[in-house]
């Protein structure tokens, strides 16, 4: 009996929780407002600035430099893992033969 007293209890404050949550998030919406105009004039062109803007060829170009480096790294980095794990392995073997 309990239980089912807790279970009512519990319920009846998840929806009190629930109305009053709905009601915060209404007051916290804020409303649309355009911008002014410092606002505009700083989100507009600057054309002294146009000349350090990036082009879409050479950033494309950078990045799959950059990609090309990184993969070829990457892979001298597991052939030097391999290639002393192998050296390992001989020394390893070389040693069981010679004791």
């Amino acid at each position: 009996m309990a239980f089912l007293l807790n279970k009512t209890a519990l319920s009846a404050l998840r929806l009190h929780f629930e109305k009053a949550d709905d009601s915060l998030m209404l007051s916290r919406r804020g409303f649309h407002v355009e911008p002014g105009t410092r606002e505009k004039a700083l989100l507009a062109e600057d054309p002294s600035l146009k000349r350090f803007k990036s082009y879409k060829k050479s950033v494309r170009c950078l990045k799959i430099v950059g990609d090309v480096l990184t993969i070829v790294v990457v892979a001298g980095c597991c052939y030097e893992i391999y290639v002393k794990a192998v050296m390992r392995e001989e020394t390893r073997k070389e040693q069981i033969k010679s004791a």
